[in-house]
C-alpha cells in the first residue's frame, strides 16, 4: 500500500534500459518517502527475472508469467496493471515513455482516473499549499517536463488522485545498481483472475523488428550539429570528426528539419535523450528543447560563432568560431596527437 511501482518492459528476456533507469530513480524516491519500491514484469518464461531487477533495490517483484503475455499486447497488460493497482494502491507509478509505455500508460491512468504526465525530464518529492482550498499537501511527486513547445519548464502535481503517474524517456535518468546482493520478495500474479478471454482476442501471428540503425544512447562520444552547420555538405564534417573520435553523429531538430541528416539522429525534447562522456555541439544554439536531451552529458564542448548562444551556458568548454574552420583543425590535430 502507498508504495512506488515501476512497470518493467521486457524483450527477449531482457529488461529494457529505460525500466532499469526508472528503478534507480524509484529507489531514490522510495528512500525519501520511507516506502517500498515494487516492480511489475509481465511476460513469459520469467523464472530468473529477479536477478535483473533486485540489484536495483526492488523490495517486491510482481510477476505475471503466461505464454500468452509475450510479446506485449495492449489488452491483457492493461487489465493486469489496472487490477494490480486497484488491489495494491500505489502512490506513484512510473513507466518508460517508449512505444509500449505510450500505449499502456494512458489506458491505465484513464481506467483509474489518476492522470498522467508524459515525457518527464525530472522527478522530485515536495510539498504544495493550495491557498484557495486552504490545504497543505506533503510528499507529492513533482512531475517536471518542458511545456509550451519547450519555452518553459512545468512542474505538475496531482494532489488528490492516486497513483501519481509519469512516463520518462530512455536516457533521462541514470541507471545505477544499488547492491548486487539486494534481495526482494517475489509475488506471483494470478493471471487468470485478472484477464478475460476477450483480452486475448488479438493474437500476434508474426512479428518483425527492425534493429536500430543508429544507437546514440550507447555512444560515449557524440558530435552533434545544428542549423548553424549551414548545409548538408558541411554536416559531412561531423561524420569525419566522429570517425576519428570513435563516436556517433547527432543533430538538433533544426538541422533535421533542414534536411542535413535523418530523424534517427535527432537529440532533444522531440528526439532522443543522451548522456555521453563527451558531447561536441557544433553550430547548435542550444534552446531548451535541445538541452533537455543532452544536458546530462559528462563533458560538453560548444563550437559556435555566437558568444551569447544558450548552449554556452552549460558547456564546459566554448570555442567561438566558424565550425567549418574549427572542425577540420580538430580533426587534423587529433590525428597528429594520436599517432
Amino acid at each position: 500500500m502507498n508504495n512506488i511501482f515501476v512497470y518493467c518492459e521486457i524483450e527477449d528476456g531482457i529488461i529494457a534500459d529505460v525500466s532499469l533507469e526508472l528503478l534507480t530513480k524509484g529507489r531514490s524516491l522510495a528512500d525519501q518517502l520511507a516506502c517500498k519500491l515494487e516492480a511489475v514484469v509481465i511476460g513469459s518464461k520469467l523464472d530468473e527475472i529477479g536477478k535483473q531487477v533486485f540489484p536495483y533495490g526492488v523490495d517486491v517483484l510482481h510477476v505475471a508469467d503466461d505464454p500468452r503475455l509475450a510479446p506485449y499486447t495492449t489488452l491483457p497488460h492493461t487489465s493486469i496493471i489496472v487490477n494490480l493497482f486497484k488491489a495494491e494502491k500505489p502512490q506513484i507509478a512510473l513507466m518508460g515513455a517508449s512505444p509500449v509505455g505510450r500505449d499502456l500508460g494512458p489506458r491505465v491512468s484513464s481506467a483509474l482516473y489518476s492522470g498522467l504526465t508524459a515525457d518527464c525530464t525530472s522527478l522530485e518529492i515536495g510539498g504544495h499549499e493550495d491557498k484557495k482550498e486552504n490545504k497543505v499537501y506533503e510528499n507529492l511527486l513533482y512531475q517536471i517536463r518542458p511545456a509550451f513547445g519547450g519555452n518553459i519548464i512545468a512542474t505538475i502535481i496531482n494532489p488528490e488522485c492516486r497513483p501519481q503517474m509519469a512516463t520518462v524517456r530512455e536516457g533521462v535518468m541514470k541507471k545505477e545498481i544499488r547492491s548486487a546482493n539486494y534481495k526482494g520478495e517475489i509475488k506471483k500474479i494470478d493471471v487468470a483472475s485478472m484477464v478475460s478471454p476477450a483480452d486475448f482476442a488479438i493474437e500476434i501471428i508474426e512479428r518483425h523488428i527492425e534493429k536500430r540503425k543508429v544507437n546514440l544512447g550507447a555512444a560515449s562520444v557524440i558530435v552533434a550539429g545544428g542549423y548553424g552547420m549551414g548545409s548538408k555538405e558541411n554536416f559531412g564534417l561531423l561524420y569525419q570528426l566522429a570517425e576519428v573520435l570513435g563516436g556517433e553523429v547527432g543533430a538538433s531538430r533544426a538541422a533535421v528539419d533542414a534536411g542535413f541528416t535523418e530523424h534517427e539522429r535527432q537529440i532533444g525534447q522531440t528526439g532522443v535523450t543522451v548522456r555521453p562522456k563527451l558531447y561536441i555541439a557544433c553550430g547548435i544554439s542550444g534552446q531548451i528543447q535541445h538541452r533537455a536531451g543532452m544536458e546530462g552529458s559528462a563533458q560538453i564542448i560548444a563550437i559556435n560563432n555566437d558568444p551569447g548562444a544558450p548552449i554556452n551556458s552549460i558547456a564546459d568548454y566554448v570555442i567561438n568560431g566558424d565550425v567549418t574552420d574549427v572542425i577540420p583543425k580538430m580533426i587534423k590535430y587529433y590525428k597528429a596527437n594520436s599517432k
